[in-house]
């Protein structure tokens, strides 16, 4: 453990890969990863795309195609060595569970680029308001110099500073995650603080939700002794719900709790 959470080896060789990733999902809401197999230079480079691509004039942002020559290789071994580390996370969290089913091999991934510049009036400031990811799971390779990101611990309400540590993801599961577990995982909240001047980068990978299905609680959890917590919902509906509602931590979740006999639908009050 360090800073009170989780530090999980993907190289794990005692067999409890599987049974810590569920641990760390339930307990935290995210961990995080280390002997994950991106080589440093491959993460460093990727960094290097990031900044390219942040320091390009907003109109040429804005076109379809950006011009940061010879780059797209970089991008392109790097979000393909992430979908592979997600799918083995996944893959270990269904084991865990005592699951058999593969239930992500078609959910589709987004990449988010992150620049944060921060000036001496910034010290202090919020970057990104607190907020639970929308999604299944995120693996983020945050910036190994300027820190910030500071989650919630849900045992005790105290947030959590995660420090740099260079050559891991950080990795959290989010509202998608907490309805799929039915309710054992914890979509942790979490912001972005200002603690230095200075530019801080950081790259993340977002497993959203099914693409042709719905969201919904795994079958196999449901039992007499543990009902159903949700009603299957789409995913595009959770995300405008919950911008509508203004639910950046997940709150819009108790909207699709499933129906009981006391309070009907949750959706049609």
């Amino acid at each position: 453990m360090g800073g009170g959470f989780p530090i999980l080896d993907m190289q794990d060789c005692d067999g409890q890969l599987a049974d810590k990733l569920v641990k760390a999902c339930e307990e935290w809401g995210y961990f995080r990863l280390i002997n994950h197999g991106v080589p440093l230079k491959l993460m460093a480079e990727m960094k290097e795309v990031t900044r390219a691509l942040m320091d390009l004039p907003l109109e040429t942002k804005m076109k379809t195609a950006h011009p940061v020559h010879g780059r797209g290789e970089v991008m392109i071994k790097y979000s393909q060595a992430l979908y592979k580390i997600s799918h083995y996370i996944e893959k270990k969290l269904v084991e865990g569970m005592g699951l058999e089913k593969d239930y992500f091999s078609d959910w589709p991934c987004q990449f988010k680029l992150n620049k944060y510049s921060y000036s001496d009036q910034s010290v202090g400031m919020t970057g990104a308001l607190m907020h639970s990811d929308i999604g299944f799971l995120t693996i983020l390779q945050d910036d190994e110099i300027i820190g910030g990101l500071e989650a919630i611990d849900e045992k005790n309400g105290e947030l959590v500073s995660i420090e740099p540590m260079e050559g891991t993801f950080v990795v959290n599961v989010g509202d998608v995650a907490k309805v799929w577990s039915n309710g054992r995982f914890c979509n942790v909240k979490h912001r972005v603080q200002c603690y230095q001047a200075g530019v801080r980068i950081s790259v993340a990978l977002f497993v959203l939700g099914p693409r042709d299905a719905k969201v919904e609680v795994a079958p196999e959890l449901i039992s007499t002794e543990t009902p159903s917590l949700y009603a299957p919902f789409d995913f595009e509906e959770y995300r405008i719900v919950r911008t509508k509602t203004n639910s950046p931590t997940g709150g819009a979740l108790e909207l699709f709790r499933s129906p009981t006999p006391e309070n009907g639908c949750n959706l049609c009050t």
